[in-house]
């Protein structure tokens, strides 16, 4: 940890760094991810969908900042390269070599619902060992990726 003036416990800091550090990791493959099914999505709706994950995937890369910079305003290290994301994702891997806009939107909602289903987690966790602002920040976070879900699941007709 780096000297800080932050008067959270230095305790309480590296545990949240810990934390931030792993949804950062799975933040940058989520936004790899939907890039990813911006760049291959075929179909119909093809524009729609297309641009529908180009701005999926600009959330998420705004995510992936605010993570970054909570864990180093706590005088952490932001560990957010690439090679970390492979090492730490807890994310399924996507599907490589689909087109079609429905399988696209299966793997963008159930990766989107990962995530989110780990952010509230994340909530609780910060919450519980005391840093009330990291578990705003994910409260934050879980409410725009399930905006976004959203958004991605309206693609798909209702069944009755």
């Amino acid at each position: 940890m780096h000297p800080s003036r932050n008067t959270l416990a230095e305790q309480i800091r590296i545990q949240s760094v810990e934390l931030l550090n792993k949804h950062l990791a799975a933040a940058i493959d989520l936004h790899a991810q939907m890039k990813q099914a911006h760049w291959n999505v075929r179909g119909p709706a093809f524009i729609a969908i297309h641009e529908l994950f180009d701005k999926v995937s600009s959330e998420i890369e705004d995510y992936s900042d605010a993570l970054a910079e909570r864990a180093g305003g706590l005088g952490g290290t932001a560990c957010g390269t690439i090679q970390v994301a492979v090492e730490e994702s807890f994310l399924l891997p996507y599907p490589l070599g689909i087109a079609d806009e429905a399988q696209h939107i299966f793997a963008v909602s159930g990766a989107l619902a990962a995530f989110g289903e780990a952010v509230r987690e994340a909530i609780g966790s910060a919450t519980a060992f005391g840093d009330v602002d990291t578990a705003d920040l994910f409260t934050e976070i879980s409410r725009g990726i399930d905006h976004q879900l959203w958004f991605v699941e309206s693609h798909v007709a209702p069944h009755e």
